[in-house]
């Protein structure tokens, strides 16, 4: 057997009863890798079915408000998926009548749609000949041909492309993805390799020549940069607090969080309440000011890492903006705002 032959044989043995692998429905996949985008399979399966239970039908999505949709992404972090989910829903409700397109070149021209998620619908739902190439791709073609081309420069993405797509498998192509993507998950995996238990070990180059763990290769340029968030946590006295909605084209964009204010480095109170953020928010009214966590709480995320100090503020006067306590689990909010609100109610 050929190299796809031998991936779909294998596959169709093995491959994990998945509850997005039950259906073609082209809303169903697209929802389904849309959240797999960043997100664990088991975390990711809490949130189909949670998404589909809520919204059933493309046309359930569009009609959603970005609050609930919010709310339920809640904990998946990258909000900007959501929130283009629900742009795209509208957009195939009022251009294509609620019916998904079934041609690539419209695919990929939707909004949160590159070419991985494109060749992923457009070969299981149509049975178009589109390679995927995501990380477990390039991680079974790079050992499988022994290619130490940096995956992640220019020469290394056209050449796994080209690489990726001469090998489709022309009479099964949704197949042959889902294959190659379930082989670099589950056999194939970063560290722990089960080369023996490999449907490809016979002519794997990189098994051959021992040089599979240093597979693939990749260019190392993110630089972390570092934010320091004050939020300030109203405590009023008959059980109310204060949220905000991010507006600004940021992280978080559109969920809801506490005051903030944005020092250049880590601040004690006297600095605090000499800000115009704490001016603004106090005024005149009497309080009692005290710091919730002891050090820094680092909320790490891809490319930045949030060093947050919780500021808790108890006054007697509630003022405009005002929320209950009991009523803010109704808010979307960060997973670094929900884990604080866990710890302080308790």
């Amino acid at each position: 057997m050929n190299f796809s032959n031998l991936l779909i044989h294998w596959y169709l043995i093995n491959q994990r009863d998945l509850p997005w692998r039950k259906t073609k429905d082209p809303y169903k996949i697209w929802l389904s890798e849309i959240i797999l985008q960043q997100t664990r399979v088991a975390q990711g399966i809490v949130y189909y079915l949670r998404f589909l239970d809520r919204f059933p039908t493309i046309l359930d999505l569009a009609k959603a408000d970005e609050d609930t949709i919010l709310k339920l992404w809640q904990g998946l972090g990258y909000y900007t998926r959501a929130r283009n989910l629900h742009h795209t829903a509208k957009y195939i409700v009022e251009q294509y009548k609620g019916e998904f397109p079934t041609d690539y070149n419209k695919i990929i021209s939707l909004k949160g749609i590159g070419e991985y998620t494109a060749a992923a619908i457009t070969s299981i739902c149509f049975n178009e000949p589109y390679a995927v190439l995501d990380g477990n791709v390039y991680r079974v073609l790079s050992r499988y041909f022994d290619i130490n081309t940096p995956i992640n420069s220019t020469e290394g993405i056209q050449h796994f492309k080209k690489l990726s797509q001469s090998l489709i498998n022309i009479k099964s192509p949704g197949n042959h993805n889902q294959a190659i993507m379930e082989l670099g998950a589950t056999i194939c995996t970063p560290k722990n390799v089960l080369c023996d238990s490999c449907p490809l070990n016979e002519n794997c180059l990189a098994l051959l020549n021992n040089t599979f763990r240093s597979l693939p290769v990749k260019i190392k340029k993110i630089n972390i940069k570092k934010r320091y968030f004050n939020f300030l946590v109203l405590d009023i006295s008959d059980n109310y607090t204060i949220l905000e909605r991010r507006k600004e084209k940021d992280i978080w964009q559109n969920l809801f969080q506490f005051p903030l204010y944005e020092s250049v480095g880590n601040i004690d109170h006297k600095e605090l309440i000499k800000t115009n953020t704490f001016k603004e928010l106090i005024g005149k009214t009497d309080y009692k000011l005290q710091i919730f966590n002891s050090k820094p709480i680092i909320h790490k995320l891809t490319h930045q890492h949030i060093y947050t100090n919780f500021w808790i503020i108890k006054t007697q006067s509630r003022q405009k903006g005002s929320v209950e306590w009991e009523n803010i689990y109704n808010f979307a909010v960060p997973t670094l705002i929900h884990n604080f609100i866990e710890n302080f109610k308790k």
